[in-house]
């Protein structure tokens, strides 16, 4: 049988250790992506295409595209975009 590694064990294999350029690389295209599937599937459960969404926010719709894709986004559009979809952003201190 082969070794068994838990997720962080995995990631650090493939991306390198915490702190390392590879491995903040990867951490904000995993955020992008996880940021992007929240404003996708959002959008859908509100039957809106992204289109409509662009239409809403100001924006066009290859912009959207590109967010649902994981494309990094501006704070102030992300704000934009999850007011026009009914979400809120929340920030605490840890």
């Amino acid at each position: 049988m082969g070794t068994t590694l838990n997720a962080k064990e995995l990631i650090a294999k493939r991306y390198g250790k915490e702190g390392t350029k590879e491995r903040e690389g990867f951490r904000e295209s995993a955020f992008s992506y996880y940021f992007g599937e929240i404003i996708k599937n959002r959008r859908k459960e509100l039957h809106l295409t992204q289109e409509g969404l662009a239409e809403k926010v100001g924006r066009k719709r290859p912009y959207i595209s590109r967010i649902e894709n994981g494309e990094d986004i501006r704070l102030s559009n992300f704000a934009l975009i999850a007011n026009a979809l009914g979400l809120t952003i929340e920030l605490k201190t840890e």
